[in-house]
């Protein structure tokens, strides 16, 4: 099932994406089905004819996970990490699929990261591995926009990971994705494919960042947990529109500006 966020002319509220390509309907829902479960509400309009926002406004936080693909910490030149390296991003970072991204004033290289990201639907704390899936929402896509020179030169990365527009999120939640068969993550520039890579190549798995993360933080229902980049990052211009997707979810892209 696709969850999506989406404005018609009033303000944001979620619908059911359903159809094929080309061919697709949104149905609002009653409420937030975070706490309302998933109500139609009736009303249904051509995707085409409503413009998608962030499928999650987290009342709470956003989690990264830094360097969970060997290839990755290599061409940044770190070693491999023993655990987890969670950090944190504003949910003023989020904007949808297709919203433009101010390149912060403070940064000349901002980077491009696609990436997976969990969303959590419940109240969680240390949860194991097996139950992890009991916990998950479903599944979205995200870019986890990084100033690399702001993070080379910051004691603390809450600059460089989390200034306005650092997490573009879209374009809805999947909520049966099979993680654990491995989904396919790729970017894309002017055309070409530069980052390329898949989930079976993570350092941790998304059952190990979940349950890594709830020891230490309450998980609340609408958290995103992003999962880590492939490598082939590289840096966004002025101008410039960068594309990410996750197999089995879809893909959004990205414009920047200054």
């Amino acid at each position: 099932m696709r969850i999506a966020r989406f404005v018609d002319q009033d303000d944001p509220q979620y619908g059911i994406v359903e159809g094929e390509p080309g061919a697709e309907r949104i149905t609002a829902l009653v409420g937030d089905p975070f706490f309302h479960g998933v109500q139609p509400a009736g009303a249904s309009h051509a995707l085409e004819e409503v413009r998608l926002v962030a499928p999650i406004i987290p009342r709470s936080k956003v989690i990264g996970v830094g360097r969970n693909w060997a290839d990755h910490a290599a061409e940044l030149g770190n070693e491999t990490p023993t655990s987890p390296q969670f950090f944190f991003k504003p949910n003023t970072a989020v904007v949808g699929p297709g919203e433009p991204v101010t390149l912060p004033s403070f940064s000349e290289e901002v980077s491009y990261e696609a990436e997976l990201a969990v969303v959590i639907g419940t109240i969680c704390k240390e949860v194991p591995l097996e139950r992890v899936k009991d916990v998950v929402f479903g599944y979205t896509v995200a870019n986890d926009l990084t100033a690399r020179d702001a993070q080379r030169t910051d004691l603390q990365w809450a600059r460089a990971k989390g200034f306005d527009g650092a997490c573009p999120l879209g374009p809805w939640i999947e909520t049966d994705l099979d993680v654990e068969a491995g989904v396919r993550i790729t970017t894309t520039v002017n055309g070409q494919t530069v980052q390329d890579g898949t989930t079976d190549d993570m350092i941790f798995s998304v059952a190990e960042i979940v349950a890594a993360a709830s020891e230490a933080f309450t998980l609340l229902p609408g958290d995103v947990i992003l999962t880590g980049t492939p490598a082939g990052v590289g840096l966004v211009g002025e101008g410039q529109s960068v594309s990410v997707a996750v197999e089995g979810i879809g893909e959004f892209s990205t414009p920047f500006r200054r």
